[in-house]
């Protein structure tokens, strides 16, 4: 077999089977053995575990998630890198190669028939292009999923962790916060890729929580809150909410709700933390 991060190597497995990356999937082949190693450490992966990694691309990250876990379940919506991933991870009997788009594949379906109901870990070196799709979808639905090792934009990986007032604070912050522990781990340089994209990334780690991290009465109506509030970030926090049609209310009551959590009348809502949205969401029941 070879190396899988080597760009000889993957130049003439691609040639062999005649296919290029494709910009319309992201895909952005790993190089460095090094950042390997970074994610798989992150993710803690024991033979204890079963992991899903979506999108494997050729099968670099496949192949060393297999060395350390139980199984891997890897979903790639490309049908042309199928016969690739069959014959550059055909020494392992411990990987499934499911050729679906992950956010039409049954995730708690995965989890019941591969590791009797238990949480999966979940690795990715995610596309750029629907990487918010994604982690709010593996999130909002509370599937089985223990922990998210992901490889993101560097942009996207600082929005997750930012806090109010940030120019990069918004929707996918608090969600993430509110549903996970999310942490950095590394930066990666666009040099590490093969073909090379324009941005650099950044392997991220959100360990899901047992308890979301805040408490609100009504979680559908925080996160309209939240969306609300950065539909229109601009704008004070009660014409946001006023203008933002699932929402529903009038000025008055948007003020109302707003003096009842005690912000002042002009706030605007990237300025609010997590706790204060759940305290705003409660006010406006």
């Amino acid at each position: 077999m070879g190396n899988l991060s080597n760009p000889t190597y993957i130049s003439a497995i691609l040639k062999r089977h005649d296919y290029r990356a494709q910009k319309k999937y992201g895909q952005n082949f790993l190089i460095d053995d090094h950042i390997l190693s970074e994610i798989i450490d992150a993710a803690d992966i024991t033979k204890e575990d079963t992991v899903l990694e979506i999108g494997p691309g050729i099968g670099t990250l496949t192949e060393e998630l297999a060395k350390a876990a139980g199984q891997v379940i890897a979903v790639e919506i490309d049908s042309n890198l199928i016969p690739i991933l069959e014959e550059s991870l055909f020494n392992f009997s411990n990987i499934t190669i499911i050729n679906k788009d992950i956010l039409k594949t049954d995730i708690k379906a995965i989890a019941e028939e591969y590791n009797d109901e238990k949480p999966l870990k979940v690795v990715a070196n995610l596309p750029y292009y629907i990487t918010s799709p994604i982690i709010m979808e593996l999130l909002e639905r509370r599937l089985p999923i223990e922990s998210i090792t992901v490889m993101v934009q560097k942009e996207v990986a600082n929005r997750m962790v930012t806090g109010p007032g940030s120019k990069d604070y918004g929707a996918l912050s608090l969600a993430v916060q509110y549903y996970t522990t999310p942490k950095i781990i590394c930066d990666v340089s666009a040099n590490c890729f093969m073909p090379r994209p324009n941005v650099d990334s950044t392997v991220i780690k959100l360990t899901v929580n047992e308890e979301p991290s805040v408490q609100v009465k009504d979680e559908e109506l925080l996160f309209k809150c939240i969306r609300a509030s950065f539909n229109q970030r601009r704008k004070t926090l009660v014409n946001g909410l006023r203008n933002y049609q699932p929402l529903n209310v009038e000025r008055e009551q948007a003020a109302e709700a707003i003096e009842k959590s005690g912000f002042s009348k002009d706030v605007r809502g990237e300025t609010l933390s997590l706790k204060e949205f759940a305290i705003l969401a409660d006010n406006l029941l």
